[in-house]
Parts: C-alpha cells; sequence; structure tokens
C-alpha cells in the first residue's frame, strides 16, 4: 500500500511537468524515436559550435563574392556542353559516291551529272549505288556511251558528295562504305575519357583542391576543345575527343564541389541548378551554330572562341575554404575567408576568426576509405545504382528517339528547350519535397516515361516523341536533384573522389545502353529500365535527408542512412525550422516521463490500473 502511495505521489509531481510542455510535446507528434531525438538535439548543438557556419554567416550568406562565383561557373558550363554534345553534328548522315573521275581523261568537258551516270550503276528505283563504280575501261567516250559498262567493282579513288551543302567529318575522313564504324568508336573514346576523368580529376580535387583541379579542367578545354578545329586526321580527332571528355567531367565534378563548400541553405542548391541551366544554354547554342556555319572547323573555331577568357580564372577563382581547414591548412583558410568578407563590403569578428580551428585529427583519406568506412561504401553504393539507373535510362531515350527517324536539329532544340525549365522546376521541387523525396519522384517518372516509349509501336510516332520528350523533361530534373543530393551526402574529405565514382555508374549505364541498342532485343532493354530503377528506388529510400543539415567535412561527422521508417519520419518532422532545441529538450523529456509512467503503472495491481487509466482518459489529475 505504501509503494501504491508513493507511485501515485511521483505520478502527481510529474503531472504539472507535462502539462506545462504539452504544447511543445505536439510539435513532434511522431517522436517514436528517443534516439533520433538525441541525435536531433546533437545536431542542434553541432550547430551552434559549428564555426565554420558562424564565419559563413559573418561573410554573407549570398553577396557580391558568392554571386561571382557563382557568375562564374556560367561560361566554362556552355562551354562544356558545347564541346561534349558537338559529335552530334561532324557527324551528319552523308550519301557517298564512287569518285569515278577517271572517264574526265576521254571526256574532259562532262558534267558532274553525265559523269555519274556513264560511270555509277542504279538501283532499281533508278538511284545511284553507293559504294559502287563501274570499272575503268581503255575506251574512248563514244564507245561508253554506245555500248555502256557493265563490270562494277567498290570505290577504288575516294568518294564524293555531290548533295551535301556542309563539310563534315564524314566527308573529310571519307568514313564511309565500310569505315562507318569509325563513329562507334568516337563514343567508345568519348567514353573512355569519361570513365578515366571521373577517377583522376574526382582524386586530384580531394588531393590539390578545387582551385587547381578547375584550372587544369579549363586548360585541357583550351587545349583539346578548341584545338580539335586543327587536327589533319581522324585518329588525332579521337585522341582529342578523348582528352575533351576527361576535362568536362574534371569540370563539373570540382565545381559542383567548390559551389557547395562556398555556400549554405538554399543558395547552394540555386547556385548548381542555375551552373546546369547554363549547360542546357551551351547545348542550345551549338544547335543554332552549326546550323548556321557550313564547315565543322568553324563549329569548333567560333564556338570555342570564349573558351580563352578562361585563362583570367587563374587570378579570380578562388579555392574552397572547407578543403583548406581539412587539409590543415588554417592560415590560407583565413584569408580566402577574409577576402571574400571584404567583397561583400563585411567584416569577420575577430574572435569569431580566432574560434575557428583545426581539426582535432587532420586525417588523410584515400579512395580505400570508400571500402572501409562502412557508413561511406553504403552511401556510395546506393548513389551509384541510383546514378546507373540515371544514366541507362537518359541514353536509351536518346538511342529511341534516333531511331524513330526525326530530324537531327528537332532532336536538339526541343528537349534543350525543354531542359532549361526542368532545371529551374527543381527550385521549386526541393522546396516542397526535398532532396530525397524529389530524386525518388522524378526517377520513379521518368523510369515510367521510358518503359512506355519502349513498349509503345514504331507507327505511333508522334505519341512515342512526346513521351520520349516528357521523359527527358523529367530525368533532366532528376540528374539535377541527384547532382546536388550527392553533394551534400559526401564528406568534404572526399567529395569530388566520391562524385567521380558516381560519374563511374553513370558511364556505366551508358555503356550499357549504347550495347544493348545494338542489339537489337526489343524486351532487353525494358528488362533492364524496369530492375536497375526499381533497384535504385529501393536503395534510395536508406538514405538520410540532407536538406537543412550542415555538411559532412571528415568520416567522422558523415551521415548514417537512416534504418527505420519510423526515424525517417522523425527526421523529416524535427528537422523543421520551428523545432528548436527547446523544443527537442521538452519533447525528449516526455518521453522518458512517459516510459516512467509506463514503469509506474505496471508496478500498481490490476484494479488501481484500470481506476488510474479511466481517471486520466476523463482528463482528471492523477491520484
Amino acid at each position: 500500500m505504501a509503494k501504491e502511495n508513493n507511485s501515485m505521489a511521483e505520478l502527481k509531481s510529474q503531472h504539472n511537468f507535462r502539462s506545462f510542455n504539452q504544447h511543445e510535446a505536439a510539435e513532434c507528434p511522431r517522436s517514436l524515436s528517443l534516439e533520433g531525438l538525441l541525435c536531433r538535439l546533437k545536431a542542434i548543438e553541432a550547430k551552434k559550435d559549428d564555426k565554420f557556419a558562424n564565419i559563413l554567416n559573418a561573410v554573407g550568406e549570398f553577396g557580391t563574392f558568392q554571386r561571382r562565383l557563382v557568375a562564374l561557373t556560367f561560361i566554362p558550363s556552355i562551354l562544356s556542353a558545347f564541346f561534349l554534345f558537338a559529335d552530334i553534328f561532324v557527324f551528319t548522315p552523308q550519301k557517298p559516291y564512287c569518285n569515278t573521275s577517271w572517264i574526265l581523261a576521254v571526256g574532259p568537258n562532262l558534267s558532274e551529272a553525265e559523269q555519274m551516270n556513264l560511270t555509277l550503276p542504279r538501283e532499281s528505283n533508278g538511284s545511284f549505288l553507293t559504294c559502287l563504280m563501274y570499272v575503268p575501261v581503255d575506251w574512248d567516250l563514244n564507245s561508253i556511251i554506245q555500248f555502256g559498262l557493265n563490270h562494277t567493282d567498290t570505290c577504288q579513288d575516294g568518294w564524293i558528295y555531290p548533295e551535301v551543302k556542309k563539310r563534315s567529318l564524314i566527308n573529310e575522313f571519307d568514313l564511309v562504305c565500310g569505315r562507318e564504324a569509325n563513329t562507334r568508336i568516337v563514343q567508345i573514346m568519348f567514353l573512355a575519357g569519361f570513365l578515366t576523368g571521373s577517377l583522376i580529376f574526382g582524386f586530384i580535387s580531394d588531393k590539390l583542391g578545387r582551385y587547381p583541379t578547375i584550372l587544369l579542367s579549363l586548360l585541357g578545354l583550351i587545349i583539346f576543345g578548341f584545338g580539335t578545329a586543327f587536327v589533319s586526321n581522324f585518329h588525332q580527332y579521337l585522341f582529342f575527343r578523348f582528352g575533351v571528355s576527361q576535362a568536362v567531367i574534371g569540370y563539373v565534378i570540382s565545381s559542383v564541389s567548390l559551389a557547395t563548400e562556398w555556400l549554405v541553405g538554399v543558395h547552394r542548391a540555386h547556385a548548381i541548378i542555375l551552373e546546369q541551366s547554363f549547360f542546357a544554354v551551351g547545348a542550345m547554342f551549338l544547335t543554332g551554330l552549326a546550323h548556321s556555319l557550313p564547315h565543322w572547323r568553324l563549329l569548333y573555331l567560333v564556338g570555342g572562341a570564349p573558351v580563352f577568357f578562361l585563362i583570367s580564372y587563374i587570378w579570380i577563382l578562388p579555392e574552397s575554404p572547407r578543403w583548406l581547414m581539412m587539409k590543415g591548412k588554417l592560415n590560407e583558410a583565413k584569408q580566402v575567408l577574409c577576402y571574400a568578407a571584404d567583397v561583400n563590403k563585411k567584416t569577420i569578428p575577430l574572435n569569431l576568426l580566432d574560434k575557428l580551428q583545426l581539426p582535432r585529427k587532420v586525417t588523410s583519406s584515400s579512395i580505400l576509405d570508400f571500402r572501409n568506412d562502412r557508413h561511406l561504401r553504403k552511401v556510395t553504393s546506393v548513389m551509384c545504382s541510383v546514378g546507373f539507373a540515371v544514366g541507362y535510362n537518359c541514353h536509351t531515350l536518346s538511342f529511341r528517339i534516333r531511331e524513330l527517324g526525326v530530324n537531327i536539329y528537332f532532336t536538339q532544340v526541343i528537349p534543350r528547350l525543354m531542359e532549361l525549365p526542368a532545371r529551374l522546376c527543381c527550385i521549386f521541387l526541393l522546396e516542397q519535397f526535398k532532396r530525397k523525396r524529389s530524386l525518388s519522384l522524378t526517377l520513379f517518372q521518368g523510369t515510367l516515361m521510358c518503359f512506355l516509349s519502349l513498349i509503345l509501336p514504331s507507327e505511333l510516332k508522334f505519341l512515342s516523341v512526346l513521351i520520349i520528350v516528357l521523359g527527358g523533361f523529367i530525368l533532366v530534373a532528376s540528374v539535377t536533384v541527384f547532382l546536388i543530393y550527392t553533394a551534400e551526402l559526401l564528406p568534404t574529405v572526399l567529395r569530388t573522389t566520391g562524385l567521380g565514382l558516381v560519374f563511374l555508374a553513370w558511364a556505366a549505364g551508358y555503356i550499357l545502353s549504347l550495347m544493348i541498342s545494338s542489339q537489337g532485343i526489343p524486351i532487353l532493354p525494358i528488362f533492364l529500365c524496369c530492375i536497375s530503377s526499381i533497384m535504385a528506388l529501393t536503395l534510395c529510400s536508406k538514405l538520410p535527408e540532407t536538406q537543412d543539415h550542415l555538411l559532412p567535412e571528415s568520416l567522422e561527422h558523415f551521415l548514417p542512412l537512416t534504418r527505420t521508417r519510423n526515424e525517417d519520419m522523425l527526421n523529416e518532422d524535427i528537422s523543421r525550422d520551428d523545432v528548436t532545441e527547446e523544443v527537442a529538450k521538452n519533447t525528449i523529456l516526455n518521453t522518458m516521463m512517459m516510459n516512467m509512467d509506463r514503469d509506474v503503472l505496471s508496478n500498481l495491481p490490476s484494479q488501481s490500473r484500470e481506476e488510474e487509466i479511466d481517471r486520466r482518459t476523463e482528463g482528471q489529475a492523477p491520484r
């Protein structure tokens, strides 16, 4: 009996405390995990103690310095897209005919039409055969006209292109009549550069810094991009394409990391979205220029001319202060931050700057950490599977629209015009659904469009093109969200290396799509489209949300995977701006009190327990 009285007294003393905190507890109605609330409280404390975030606020979240940094990404993004997609327009289809200039020795006054009529065989419909010619004979012109020629052979003296108005790589290097496979070699070399560049530049950027890696990438654009206009043979062209693909992926990886590490809050996502939007502008610029210029060398000369402006980046591009801190370069980080504050016409308080300390342990990171660290390995594996699915679906759609025989300029102009609003729509999408849900939503819808485009018959050409364009619109948004999300998930010490591995998986999806498209098995692309996307969506649900969270700097600060749906809902609910430190503490205490109530009630006799529950249900205070 005494034990029951003591228990009731304990419940009565706790009742007022619970009533006082009832409103705060209602702020987190799904607080099902005490561990999750403790993690949130630790995050709030970490945010308060984050000296670097406080300094960035003092520098100015989005002042003149940050706006200039974002603007510096525009021209390289335009040029990267220009050099990346130039192959589409320099390999336009050509109709070759054998060069039969031998007949001019006996008939120098023959027109081109007469020459072809006498020396080229015809098809059943009356058109001239390509890649075949009549064997030259030692007859005079009258005999040739009277008796005609009968014996055919393959072209012996090269080819002519009488119906072609523009000079392309195909008629410059005669990539026709059994040599068409060379165009496939261009794709292979480009992908080889993409694969090696993602690994090499990702590693270099984490070791040497974002600034030197971006400069090295821009140098690659100057040499291998603009220099393509001066190649003298097809093998040189292949080598330059290999180099330019490395430079493009190196710039994308390093510039996204630099923007991620300099900007905070919504400005970080907006900066990456704007950078990717100018990538779409570059593709549209290429389409208009390719339609206007008559020679492929002029295309590279005129379109690549702005690349020389990038030399000025040596003096105006900043290094990432977060990377400098992680590498133990405290003085250099302070100098960069003070310079940024000076450009923004701000002053960093000395006491705040003095609080900026090196990490307790400046550890050397390597690519082996992706195997040794469990959380890093899981997150990278998930993002690689998502990257593979997105890459596969994107390129499957591009191959599909080519199969439909749509005009090359239409296949470039319409998707690029759609690409720009698709990227800008990501601003609204991220504000409403955050990173994780936005990626899952766009990937699911894009996969659905890809699936529909593969199962529709070719006879429904208009509907197929409409679905492909819509699918491209959605997948472009998915790519943008995917890039932002991946950069925020990875720690600063290994951010670009991780991005390189993710782009490696992206290229693997492209290669697989390229291989399957050449097999001619209709069911195979549909099967892989579904399997890769289902796996990516399933694994993506295991990732943590990164919006409104601090960037992980090292492996010690790395965000673990969310393991349960309750904890995922909890993190979403308590990561809102209205969940303050006091609310989190009170919610934790209320949870502890509820646990104590259950323990006390479990010790009461059954009759007393039922009476106590009835009293609480009626809103009365406990006895």
